[in-house]
This record gives structure tokens, sequence and C-alpha cells, in this order.
């Protein structure tokens, strides 16, 4: 299990932080036009965790490339802060991303001839933070996921979920406003699994960060404030979810495996 975060509950705010309009967005096969996105529209408020649930190909990972600034929508708005994201240029998406925006992925993308600290450190040298400081912020990290003495070992001689929590501890190294998600238990085994929500669900619930997910994994619902369930490129229902603690969440997440 994942040691324990210091308890540093933040209050909710009812502040917007994410706000998505009418977001359309095709890809083409030829000259054959291919929607991912139809009409989708959601708020998304500080402090919230959210998960988007639905097939493969409704479009869950094109709406997130889009509010993390990776991809640019073919209509619509999208509001990150109150700042138009449409209107960004590319280098001021990328800034936005290094400082405000973290993703965590299904495959963890961590650089393989690096060790887990030089992984976690790596947003810190692109933000120009001094090699005491992020070393320092970088083992940090690393405790409070419960990775202490596993600092110095590569990708290779970590397992899955371990690969994971340095992804997270990578994701979270600049402080950031939103942590994206795209399938954070996908790759993972039943227990490790199990970790990671366990550890995403005290992020959110202890230390505040906004996090917004896409999972085919129904174990989110107890853990996330609400469920998107998303069908051919629209949002088709909107479910509040338990978001569960302590012993309980270890207990219902046996429950429904």
């Amino acid at each position: 299990m994942v040691q324990e975060i210091t308890n540093q509950t933040t209050e909710k705010k009812d502040e917007i932080i994410v706000k998505v309009e009418d977001l359309h967005k095709a890809y083409f096969l030829g000259k054959n036009a291919i929607p991912a996105l139809r009409g989708v529209s959601f708020e998304l408020k500080r402090g919230e965790l959210v998960s988007i649930m639905g097939p493969s190909g409704c479009g869950k990972t094109t709406l997130l490339n889009i509010i993390g600034g990776i991809d640019r929508p073919d209509r619509g708005r999208v509001q990150f802060e109150g700042r138009e994201l449409t209107t960004l240029s590319d280098n001021q998406l990328a800034d936005l991303r290094l400082e405000n925006i973290s993703f965590v992925f299904q495959f963890y993308n961590l650089l393989p001839l690096l060790s887990a600290k030089e992984n976690v450190e790596v947003p810190l040298v692109f933000n120009g933070v001094s090699k005491s400081k992020r070393e320092k912020r970088a083992k940090e990290l690393l405790e409070l996921v419960g990775l202490k003495g596993r600092e110095e070992h590569l990708p290779t001689e970590l397992s899955g979920g371990e690969q994971q929590r340095v992804s997270i501890c990578r994701a979270m190294a600049n402080d950031p406003d939103l942590m994206i998600c795209d399938e954070p238990t996908g790759d993972l085994d039943s227990n490790s699994a199990k970790v990671i929500l366990r550890l995403l669900h005290d992020l959110n619930k202890r230390l505040g960060m906004t996090i917004l997910m896409v999972t085919h994994d129904r174990r989110i619902a107890l853990i996330c404030d609400r469920m998107l369930k998303m069908l051919d490129g629209k949002i088709i229902d909107e479910e509040q979810t338990p978001g569960l603690t302590g012993s309980l969440l270890d207990e219902d997440i046996e429950l429904v495996e």
C-alpha cells in the first residue's frame, strides 16, 4: 500500500478550472472525415476528481488531448483557468503543459536510461529549477508515494505499479493545477491498480489535486466525485459517484473486482 499522505485537506472551491463548450473534432482517413467529438460540453471545478468512461473510439482520449493543449478542436471552446486555449500559440500551450497541466499515461513513458529520481526531475529541468532543489523535490515526491530507497533504480528495475508511481511523481513535480490521467491503471495487474487508485484518491482528497481521468476501470467510480459517460463522441450521461475514503475504499474495490 502507498505510504500514507499527511492529512492536508484543501477546501474545494466552486471555481471552474476547465470549461468545455460545444467541442467538435474530426480526423481524416483519405477523403473521409471520421468524427471524434460531436459537441462535447462540461465543466470541471477546482479540487474535483472526475472520470470519463466509455468504449474504445468514443473520443475520450481526443477530449483529454484538447483540454491538455496537445491537440486543437475544429470547433468549440476550451477555457482553462479563464484562458481561452484555442487562441494560444503552440509555444504558449507548451508552457501551459509545463507549468499548469500534467499528464499520466497508461504506459508510463519513463526515460529508460534515467533513474526514478532523474525521471521525476525532468519537468523541473525544463522549468529552470536548480539541481539541489529539483533533487530535493524528486526525493520528497518519491517518498510520498512509498518509493523511498528506489530513487536510483532504472525503470526496468521497477514493477509496473512502481513505474506508474514514478510517472505520477513526475506529473506532480511542478505542482500543476490539473492532472490529466489517460488509463492510469490500464497496464497494471489488479493489486498494482488498487495502489494507484488509492494514491490518486489521496492526492485529490488530502492534497486537493484536481484530476481528470479516462478509464475503462469501473472501480474508478469508487474514488471520483463524478463520472461522465461518453458514446460516439458525445457525453451522454453524468453520474455522481461515492468518492469513498479510508478503509471503505479498499473494501469496496475488492467487492467490485
